[in-house]
Order: C-alpha cells, then structure tokens, then sequence
C-alpha cells in the first residue's frame, strides 16, 4: 500500500501544501512591499553628504548585510555592481534615489535602496573667499553646520567699504574637470538688509567665493 500512487490524493496534499505555503508567505511578502514602499520616505533629504562621510548601503532586495561605504576625497562612493558614483552635495535620498535608477537599468527588476549616515568627519571641508572682504582665505566648514555665503562672509569680518554687496559671485566645481563648475551670483545686501534669507546659497566645500568692489565708489 505504501508504495501505491494515489492521484487523488496526491492532488489534495498538494493543494494543502500550497494554501499552507500562501498562508506563511503572505505576511512575509506584505513585509516586503511595505518595506519597499516606504524606504524613501524615510531616508534623510536634508544633510548633503560630505567628504569624509561613512555611508551604510543596502540593498533590500539581496537581503544582506549593509555594506560600508567612505564619501572619497573625489566626492564619489564605490557602489557595489556600478563603480564610482558622485555623492558630494547629494542627501542619503537623492543618493538612493539616483542608484535606484542606475541598478534597474541593467541589474535588478527592482532595487530597494537604503543609504545612511553612520559617522561624519569633524570637518567637511573648507570654503574659500577672496576678494573686498575683511578676512579674506579659507574657512572651514564643520560637519554639524550648514554653512551659507552670509554666513561665511560674516565670519569673514563682513565686506570692505568698496564691496559690492550685491553680485558676490559662488563658483562651484560639479566634476572632475575644468570645464564642469557652475557659477551662482548672491546679491547679499538683500539678505543683510532685507531678510531675504531665501536667497542665501548653502555652501559646499570647495566653494570659491569672490566678492568684487563696486565700479562706482561713493
């Protein structure tokens, strides 16, 4: 007898083993869409990452342990399946967000990414100003702060009597080469004057900022 087929009732197990395989998965893969939906929406969209920064970098999908990551002194994170990718300036969101789409294209049918912060370095970097102002040379920027042009140009010990307040100039560099900076004119007597801190440009390390004299002098 033990050694009989029985079609019948080899279909009534299987069936029970599928409902009982349904019941134990289905809280498990609810788990898992919630979990996937949900994971960007908590990611930091505020600090933007920094040389220095060690990153943890998951993958939801791959179920394994986070990996670490260093924000190198090029700006970039060596990502698992991409290579170098550029970090500097992007939040743990935008960073996620951007390797998302990068794995999908050729990797993963979808990939949940999780990035973040574990430690920051003391310092993130250094600002640079040059030009009519009273302290002019470099400033650090500390990783606990959010460094803005008003701000540096008051550490700074403020404008000279011949500064143009109003075109201080912001060069930033977006790349590896020369050509790749990207230029942002302040006019900092509205924010000193008006309030306007709207108009107040956070800075990134390796920022240089010029500050002209006027053309006229009063």
């Amino acid at each position: 007898m033990g050694g009989l087929f029985l079609p019948g009732a080899a279909s009534e197990l299987m069936a029970a083993d599928a409902l009982v395989n349904k019941a134990v998965d289905a809280p498990v893969i609810a788990a898992a869409m919630l979990t996937s939906t949900n994971a960007f929406n908590v990611l930091d969209d505020k600090y933007r990452l920094a040389i220095g920064d060690q990153l943890s970098f998951q993958i939801i999908e791959d179920e394994d342990d986070p990996k670490n990551l260093t924000v190198t002194d090029s700006g970039d994170v060596q990502v698992p399946y991409i290579g170098r990718y550029p970090a500097v300036g992007k939040t743990s969101k935008e960073l996620a967000l951007a390797l998302k789409t990068e794995l999908e294209k050729e990797y993963y049918r979808q990939a949940t990414v999780i990035i973040a912060v574990d430690s920051k370095p003391r310092s993130r970097g250094k600002i640079y100003l040059v030009g009519a102002i009273r302290a002019p040379g470099p400033q650090e920027i500390s990783s606990d702060e959010s460094l803005t042009v008003s701000k540096a140009i008051l550490r700074a010990g403020g404008f000279t009597d011949f500064a143009d307040q109003k075109n201080v100039r912001v060069t930033r560099s977006t790349g590896t080469g020369p050509a790749e900076k990207k230029a942002f004119v302040i006019n900092v007597a509205r924010i000193f004057e008006k309030g306007q801190t709207e108009d107040d440009l956070p800075l990134l390390p390796g920022d240089l900022i010029f500050i002209p004299e006027r053309m006229i002098r009063f």
